[in-house]
């Protein structure tokens, strides 16, 4: 399994190099696209931008769908200041005390992106009542070295412009990952690799390999795509907290390094009352997957993040679904980490548990499981 985790290591990597903030995630899907036609895989795309590719399996098995989010969060140009200095409106959940002299990066378009800084007052200049002061989005202000806002839009800055944390990737000793948009690009590149390892596989189910958009702008992208497949299952791989750092220890059990994770409860709690509660047959299915095949299985629950399956799971009749994770810490900044060996061990879950879905006996009646 070296292969896969090089193959993650380098697909990982280029995927956090490319830019997509939630509504502006084409980069990143032409990119994923041409990945999967390497492989022989064609793919198609909605009007709102999620990518698709489906595998033909047994008609008698449930239909799935795989899949992880591509964009990420950021901001959005607000006003652009007489003197060249630029406002933004945030998109999605951005942490405000990580902000200050941040790199950032406008995105103009292919080769005309514009790199800038988010201001942070001059240490020498800031009072004692200052220095442990939270600045709001609102009054941070970013410098792209512009002296007049004439300036800022030649350079094709304009109002709307989106933004994002300045693209970069960062290898932590042998196996661990930091950077940008690890969040949700770690799942995109298992994704990926589950696609490839599962195109040769027989029998196998139905597999429409998902990778959508606007998880960051509340959870609408993936809501689509499954209003047109119709799946039966849905497994959404995303990030699962960490609690193996001195500031987390009361989150829960999860540990970087330690395995995939699966969530047996989630729920926002402020502004979108929303969350998901697994099917028990596919909770039984990930944990027997991982017994017989010597994964390292972890469990999360918790309350102040969700997924698409939140929403997924309420298409139709009703959509049977799970969140697998991978550990990542510093959720949201410009610098979350993953490890490969969780998304190696990941890949391998995914695929292990999916074939299993088409292997006699397999149903989705709760009350098996129950």
């Amino acid at each position: 399994m070296d292969d896969l985790k090089a193959r993650l290591r380098t697909l990982l990597s280029d995927l956090m190099l490319v830019p997509g903030l939630s509504g502006h995630e084409d980069r990143v899907r032409r990119h994923i696209a041409k990945v999967l036609d390497g492989m022989g895989l064609s793919s198609r795309t909605d009007r709102l931008g999620n990518l698709i590719a489906t595998l033909e399996g047994e008609p008698g098995a449930p239909s799935v769908m795989l899949y992880a989010h591509t964009d990420q969060l950021g901001f959005v140009t607000r006003k652009i200041e007489a003197n060249g200095l630029i406002r933004v409106e945030r998109l999605g959940g951005v942490p405000e005390k990580a902000l200050p002299a941040q790199a950032v990066r406008f995105c103009v378009g292919e080769g005309r992106d514009v790199t800038g800084i988010v201001a942070n007052k001059s240490h020498h200049a800031t009072p004692p009542e200052e220095k442990y002061k939270v600045t709001p989005y609102a009054d941070l202000f970013i410098d792209i070295g512009a002296d007049s806002a004439e300036a800022v839009r030649g350079l094709g800055i304009e109002i709307g412009t989106p933004v994002v944390y300045e693209p970069r990737v960062l290898h932590l000793n042998e196996d661990r990952v930091a950077g940008t948009s690890v969040d949700d690009r770690a799942g995109c590149a298992v994704v990926v690799e589950a696609a490839r390892l599962l195109k040769d596989v027989s029998p196998r189910p139905t597999i429409h390999f998902v990778f959508a958009v606007l998880e960051e702008f509340n959870l609408r992208g993936a809501m689509v795509a499954a209003q047109q497949l119709q799946p039966d299952i849905a497994i959404q791989l995303d990030l699962a907290l960490t609690a193996d750092t001195p500031d987390m220890t009361q989150r829960g059990e999860v540990r970087l390094g330690a395995g995939p994770a699966m969530s047996l409860y989630s729920f926002h709690g402020r502004g979108t009352l929303n969350g998901t509660i697994p099917h028990p047959a596919i909770t039984a299915l990930v944990v027997r997957t991982a017994a017989e095949e010597d994964i390292p299985l972890q469990r999360t629950a918790h309350i102040g993040a969700l997924t698409d399956n939140s929403y997924v799971q309420l298409v139709g009749q009703g959509v049977a679904c799970v969140d697998l994770c991978f550990p990542s810490r510093y959720t949201h900044t410009a610098l979350e980490v993953c490890d490969l060996r969780d998304l190696e061990q990941l890949t391998q879950l995914c695929v292990g548990a999916i074939t299993r879905i088409a292997a006699p006996g397999f149903d989705l009646d709760r009350d098996r499981h129950t």
